[in-house]
Parts: structure tokens; C-alpha cells; sequence
């Protein structure tokens, strides 16, 4: 009996550590661009949105729905994420002289 009641909780933590982990990765706002493919390379993708063209990077976990060739029309969903933060001088906590 003690071995099925632990095998419970086991399987309770597991399922809540799936459920954080869900709701942690929403989170993350996406957003997207289509337009036409106006360049790709194994790492980049750019598409055209009316006078801009947007370079949106991409790796070997990047998902598509078929080959991407220029002229193709495509939406592009991303999300913006910090690679590097620098802090500058702070004014809070800086010693004013009188």
C-alpha cells in the first residue's frame, strides 16, 4: 500500500512540474511577419513587409511546414529573446556631492 501511495505522489509532482513548466513557456509573447522570402540561408530567413525587410534568425530546431525559396510567401512567427544585458551607471544609490 505505502508503495502505490508514493508511486501517487510520485506521478503528482511530475504532472506539476510538466504544468509550471507549460505555463512558464506561454509567457513568452511570439510575434509574426509575412511577406515574401527575399533571402535564406541555413541560418538566416528575411521577408519583406512592405518597405522593410525583416532578417529573422533561424537554426535546425526552427519548425517548417515545406521548402523556403525566395518569392515564396511565408508568416514567420518569432520571439524576442535578451542574449546580453548591460547595466549602465545607476543614479540611485550614487553619492551627490553638497
Amino acid at each position: 500500500m505505502k508503495t502505490i501511495a508514493q508511486t501517487f505522489r510520485c506521478a503528482l509532482c511530475v504532472a506539476l512540474l510538466f504544468i509550471s513548466y507549460a505555463a512558464s513557456a506561454a509567457d513568452a509573447k511570439t510575434y509574426q511577419v509575412t511577406g515574401p522570402v527575399t533571402e535564406v540561408t541555413p541560418t538566416t530567413i528575411t521577408v519583406q513587409k512592405g518597405q522593410e525587410k525583416w532578417q529573422i534568425n533561424r537554426d535546425a530546431t526552427t519548425k517548417s511546414g515545406g521548402d523556403i525559396k525566395v518569392g515564396a510567401k511565408v508568416t514567420v512567427y518569432y520571439t524576442m529573446t535578451a542574449t546580453e544585458i548591460e547595466v549602465k551607471g545607476s543614479t540611485k544609490g550614487s553619492s551627490e556631492k553638497k
